[in-house]
């Protein structure tokens, strides 16, 4: 699973990945300490935006890919 943000008037940007075995990655300029990612199963994934303030207002998106 994928998660991007996309900011106001800017691209996509990934955030972060989870796999099905539940290794989580983040992009440079992310951390689990701001966006925590979870999986419980291969159909299920949320992104938990904590101490949210104005800079993180955009759109946020997530993808699966069958790999």
């Amino acid at each position: 699973m994928f998660w991007y943000q996309q900011p106001p008037r800017h691209g996509l940007k990934l955030v972060a990945t989870i796999t099905a075995w539940l290794q989580s990655s983040y992009e440079e300029g992310y951390s689990e300490t701001k966006f925590d990612v979870s999986r419980d199963n291969n159909d299920y994934s949320v992104m938990t935006i904590k101490n949210v303030t104005s800079s993180d207002a955009a759109m946020y998106f997530c993808a699966a890919s069958d790999h």
